[in-house]
């Protein structure tokens, strides 16, 4: 049998990875590595004897290597660092080393040292790799010439995972966006007809989580969970019956178009099968930006207010709303700091994630600045310091003191303001149908650390003011407000860091 190595390279510190929360509740990462976990199911298991090493939860060491045969690794553009310190490490050791992924697939010809390249989505092009490989004529890149129908996609070797070492799991329902705005990558990657799964390759990966003991959130990492209306609501309709037939053992959360806001049949569904938050691509509350960003779904006719009411409408249907928040657009004047702070107190949108502009080879925000002669350098995507690849059209000084502005008023060392948005956000819950109390064990280990670690620190008087309102007013968020506290303390922690390393721009050469 051949023995495969697959690796996940490590992430920077970011919004996404609560590197600073996880320890509260005992786990070392935020979720699993999903794309190399159904590239793992892609290998005959009478083949192939597999491990993983997730560099999030433990580290690589040299005996790993030498135990393969070859080593397959995904990574996203954030984890080329580490990327490039596996390929090191497998070329000392002398192990083929196999590379996929987003970042691969966008920057294979600025990786040196890669045995095979598999570029795309593996399930139209991975097969050809593996027989070429075991006749022993391989060649040095692989890319998929089309988009491979969802029906292909096999379950995710969940087996391979320590489970405990998770904050959540991960699945995965579509891929593609009807969407084309100009910063994404996500058309160029996966396509604009989204393409889905079936209820049940859906729900078999669901029982396979369940049978291995898995009890939890769950991420559906779709980019956009509602690109196909129809199949979401069908989807959401077979998991609400799955759920209590199971007596819920799973909630969910993702990511979703602004257009959610107005297709109420699927917000209620969301609801019954207990998806209790949605992350949405809000980038800037200006109309006039949006449209020339593309992102003509976040803007309606007539209507200045549509962003601010498509907010509460989700929030009012019992559903946490997460924002993402773009500074340093075309469009954007100075004004734009203090608008995107209004804003975000304004929906109470509490776990608001702000970042300056990355342009991404594959965009067409890309192409245009290359044609403009506005790009400076690739993007590395390190959000922890404020070196912009691209020439903005606001002044670059004037942009990052507003970014730091904007992250101080949003996360201050008291937190005040971030528990003031909590509180708002519960308050425009308040329909929310269940009941959040129930707390296990991880969850008194959580609260026993959050006590220790905040009520001690600048944030105790604001945090104890939470929890006493939250249980006066909103009882049944209870839970909520515990893990939000938590939450809150990474992305204080995180803006701190940034506003640490974020030095300001001096004259790029």
């Amino acid at each position: 049998m051949k023995k495969v190595l697959l690796v996940y390279p490590e992430f920077p510190i970011s919004f996404w990875g609560l590197q600073h929360a996880i320890e509260f509740i005992g786990k070392k990462a935020n979720m699993p590595p999903l794309g190399l976990l159904t590239i793992a199911g892609m290998l005959p298991k009478d083949r192939y004897e597999l491990k993983l090493v997730d560099m999030n939860v433990t580290s690589l060491r040299s005996e790993h290597i030498s135990w393969a045969d070859f080593v397959l690794t995904s990574s996203q553009i954030a984890q080329q660092k580490s990327l490039r310190s596996v390929i090191a490490e497998c070329n000392l050791s002398g192990v083929p080393v196999v590379v996929g992924g987003p970042l691969a697939t966008s920057y294979h010809d600025d990786i040196e040292g890669v045995d095979h390249f598999v570029l795309g989505e593996g399930e139209e092009i991975f097969p050809e790799f593996l027989a070429d490989f075991e006749n022993g004529n391989a060649k040095k890149i692989y890319r998929a010439s089309r988009l491979p129908e969802m029906s292909k996609a096999v379950s995710p070797r969940f087996d391979l995972l320590d489970l405990n070492a998770y904050r959540s799991m991960a699945a995965q329902f579509s891929r593609g966006c009807p969407f084309d705005c100009e910063f994404c990558e996500i058309t160029n990657l996966f396509g604009k007809i989204p393409r889905t799964k079936s209820n049940e390759q859906m729900l078999d990966d669901f029982e396979i989580l369940f049978d291995i003991g898995w009890r939890g959130p769950i991420f559906l990492v779709d980019d956009n969970f509602i690109g196909n209306k129809a199949n979401a609501l069908r989807l959401l309709s077979a998991i609400a019956d799955w759920q209590k037939e199971k007596n819920y053992p799973f909630s969910f959360y993702t990511e979703a178009s602004m257009t959610l806001a107005e297709l109420e049949p699927l917000l209620d569904s969301m609801v019954e099968a207990r998806l209790t938050s949605v992350f949405l691509g809000i980038e800037s509350p200006n109309p006039d930006t949006l449209k020339k960003l593309n992102k003509n779904q976040n803007t309606k006719k007539n209507e200045d207010d549509y962003l601010h009411n498509a907010v509460k409408t989700i929030q009012k249907k019992g559903i946490m709303v997460a924002g993402g928040f773009i500074l340093g657009l075309d469009g954007d004047g100075p004004e734009i700091f203090d608008t995107q702070i209004n804003f975000i107190k304004d929906t109470g949108i509490a776990i608001a994630v702000v970042g300056l502009l990355t342009v991404v080879r594959g965009t067409d925000l890309y192409n245009r600045l290359e044609r403009e002669g506005r790009l400076i350098r690739e993007s590395i995507c390190d959000n922890m310091d404020a070196n912009l690849n691209y020439i903005p059209e606001l002044d670059k000084q004037n942009l990052i003191k507003g970014y730091k502005h904007v992250l101080k008023e949003l996360y201050d060392p008291t937190l005040s303001n971030y528990f003031k948005r909590c509180l708002a956000q519960f308050k425009n819950m308040e329909s929310v149908k269940y009941d959040s109390i129930h707390i296990g064990k991880t969850e008194v280990l959580a609260i026993m650390i959050s006590f220790k670690r905040q009520i001690l620190s600048k944030q105790g008087y604001a945090y104890l003011k939470f929890l006493l309102r939250t249980i006066l007013q909103y009882p049944k968020m209870l839970k909520y407000a515990f893990e939000m506290a938590i939450v809150g303390y990474h992305l204080q922690k995180h803006a701190e860091h940034i506003l640490l390393n974020c030095k300001d721009i001096q004259n790029d050469k």
